[in-house]
C-alpha cells in the first residue's frame, strides 16, 4: 500500500505509507534552519541537539519543503548533502520526517529513534529503514 497524509483545514485524512523504497537511499542536499544547539522558535524550552532543515523543491505532507533530521556531526550547519538512510512516518500528524546521514555509517534502529526522541516524543509515529 501507497499512500500520503493529506491536510485540509487543520484536519488529517490518512492513508498508511508502507513503502519508501523510492526515497531511502537517495542523495539529497539539505538546508539548515535550525542548526544544533538552537531553539525551536516556536517553543524556546526545545533545543535541537542534531541539525534540522529541509529539501528544497521537495513538498512534504504538510505542502511545505520536506522536512529532514541531519546524523552524522554534531557541529552546526547551514547546509548539507547526505544520503536518506530512514523515514519517521508520523501517524497523527500529515508530514513525514526523512533521517539523512552525511557520513557512510548507517546507525541501528534505536540509535536513529534515540537521536530524534527530542521532537518526535510529542509524536505517534514509526521509522522505516
Amino acid at each position: 500500500m501507497y499512500g500520503v497524509f493529506f491536510c485540509y483545514n487543520g484536519t488529517m485524512k490518512t492513508e498508511h505509507i508502507t513503502e519508501y523504497s523510492q526515497i531511502i537511499g537517495q542523495t539529497v542536499t539539505c538546508v539548515i534552519d535550525r542548526p544544533a544547539g538552537s531553539r525551536h522558535p516556536n517553543h524556546p524550552d526545545l533545543i535541537y541537539p542534531i541539525n534540522y532543515g529541509y529539501v528544497e523543491g521537495v513538498r512534504g505532507g504538510d505542502g511545505e519543503w520536506q522536512d529532514v533530521y541531519i546524523l552524522g556531526t554534531d557541529q552546526p550547519l547551514t547546509a548539507c548533502t547526505g544520503s536518506v538512510i530512514a523515514v519517521v512516518h508520523r501517524l497523527n500528524d500529515c508530514e513525514d520526517k526523512w533521517i539523512v546521514s552525511l557520513d557512510s555509517k548507517k546507525p541501528d534502529r534505536e540509535e536513529i529513534l534515540q537521536a530524534v526522541m527530542f521532537q518526535e516524543q510529542y509524536f505517534e509515529s514509526e521509522l522505516y529503514l
